[in-house]
């Protein structure tokens, strides 16, 4: 099966507990999301590949990517979304490489939108609906900022789409604006 969003969204949260991957995998489906119509492709299918991304990573952070096989063909999910999902993770926790443009947006924007998300927290308004471009690519050239998202991996991923960086940030960027209120960074009443 290929889970629509509700389906998708239950099956995240049966496996994630932590607030904080929850937000994340919002924050991914809705950039996802974005892309997708960017690309004049399957929006609600970016979104659950987006959504399930890390369906593993709460209780298996050690088998990250490998788990989520064994989670998702449990619930029945079609072996594409499988592979999608797990293509993320390519060289850096298996070695399932992302070979859709799907895939591959998945693949660079999962780190990015970890970026965005603290640049955000850091700005004060807390929101992502004030942040332009050049905020935030301040932020990405620090690399003690965020130190945990993987800038190369996005770099890498930029290379695989054939996109410029900037393109990409930008996008993202839009793509998180969407989802602002429902992720906690819309802007403050």
């Amino acid at each position: 099966m290929i889970p629509n969003r509700q389906q998708a969204y239950d099956i995240l949260t049966k496996y994630t507990h932590s607030p904080d991957l929850v937000k994340h995998a919002l924050c991914v489906e809705g950039t996802m999301r974005h892309f997708a119509r960017l690309a004049g492709a399957d929006e609600g299918l970016w979104g659950v590949v987006g959504l399930l991304h890390d369906v593993d990573y709460d209780q298996y952070p050690e088998e990250h990517c490998k788990k989520a096989v064994e989670l998702l063909q449990a619930e029945g999910v079609d072996d594409s979304v499988i592979h999608s999902v797990c293509s993320h993770g390519y060289g850096l926790c298996c070695d399932v490489a992302p070979e859709s443009e799907m895939e591959k947006t998945l693949y660079t924007v999962d780190e990015l939108t970890g970026i965005i998300n603290a640049a955000a927290l850091v700005r004060p308004s807390k929101s992502v609906m004030d942040m332009e471009l050049k905020s935030l690519k301040k932020k990405f050239k620090d690399k003690k900022f965020a130190a945990g998202c993987n800038r190369d991996v996005i770099r890498g991923g930029c290379e695989l789409l054939g996109k410029e960086l900037d393109w990409v940030m930008a996008e993202a960027l839009e793509g998180m604006k969407e989802v602002a209120d429902q992720v906690g960074l819309g802007m403050a009443e």
